[in-house]
């Protein structure tokens, strides 16, 4: 069975007093995931914006990485293909918490 689909993730970076933020967005034409993402500059540093800006994308698409793993993680454990969800925990050490 030949299965295609095209899925769409956009990156938007704003900076703001040393700070920059991300969110990559990913469109599945079915539903929508966010991750977020963060970077600060060290005052002590020189200011080079390239590298908030790779910083924080990379976080934020990290996190939504790991969204998009219990999500099949979920589905998986819905069509009883496992027992029940994973309990293997995806992006930031905050959420590992939440997956137990």
């Amino acid at each position: 069975m030949t299965h295609a689909e095209e899925w769409k993730v956009g990156v938007y970076l704003t900076e703001e007093d040393g700070t920059t933020k991300a969110r990559a967005v990913l469109d599945t034409g079915k539903t929508q995931l966010v991750g977020q993402g963060k970077a600060r500059c060290n005052p002590q540093d020189v200011e080079i914006p390239a590298i908030g800006d790779e910083l924080a994308a990379s976080r934020a698409m990290r996190d939504l990485a790991g969204q998009l793993m219990r999500a099949a993680d979920r589905d998986l454990a819905a069509v009883g293909a496992v027992a029940e969800p994973p309990r293997t925990g995806y992006g930031w050490p905050e959420d590992l918490g939440s997956a137990k």
